[in-house]
């Protein structure tokens, strides 16, 4: 059974450890606990991991952030994989640093990326692992946020976060979204 593991982010060295690539750094690293190295494909870095007798399909966008739904589009046909065995991994502004939440649909909530996934597929009924990045910018500094690095105070938390939000895709590929809700989700 095959699982589309979505990990947004930004390509570039410039973005490489900001707060909206989050998606990228959870893939990374499950990607490298598996042994498992990504290829630049069409519209993606794309890798393959093997997990209880599924195929967990990573693929990370090179479309940046606002154009994430047309690599999503493509590899779930190239690949044939249904709406319910997709997963997107995705920063949240609106939730704390160190939150982790995994709603089975939901709205873009202001996230580019995700309202481009909306509108290329016409829906929301898709599952998201939202990674909170806090809030912690003045009013209309949003973007410079989401673009800029954690915190000193932030990083050490990072590794266990990025775990934990591991431990929520195989989660989520074995007993499905609610039932990892239910592990996961404090």
């Amino acid at each position: 059974m095959k699982y589309l593991i979505v990990g947004l982010g930004n390509i570039g060295p410039e973005y490489a450890d900001t707060r909206h690539n989050i998606g990228f750094m959870v893939l990374n690293e499950l990607a490298k606990q598996e042994d498992a190295k990504f290829h630049n494909m069409r519209l993606a870095y794309y890798t393959e991991v093997s997990f209880k007798a599924r195929t967990l399909c990573l693929i990370k966008p090179t479309t940046y952030m606002n154009l994430s739904g047309k690599a999503v589009s493509h590899w779930m046909n190239e690949l044939k994989v249904p709406i319910e065995n997709v997963l997107i991994v995705v920063d949240d502004i609106a939730l704390p640093f160190g939150t982790l939440r995994l709603k089975p649909k939901g709205s873009a909530a202001g996230h580019n990326g995700l309202k481009d996934i909306e509108a290329r597929l016409g829906h929301n009924d898709y599952a998201r692992l939202r990674f909170g990045v806090g809030d912690n910018f003045p009013k209309g500094r949003q973007v410079d946020y989401v673009l800029s690095g954690f915190d000193d105070d932030e990083l050490p938390a990072l590794p266990e976060l990025i775990d934990r939000s591991i431990e929520m895709v195989k989660s989520f590929a074995t007993i499905g979204a609610e039932l990892t809700m239910t592990r996961f989700n404090k």
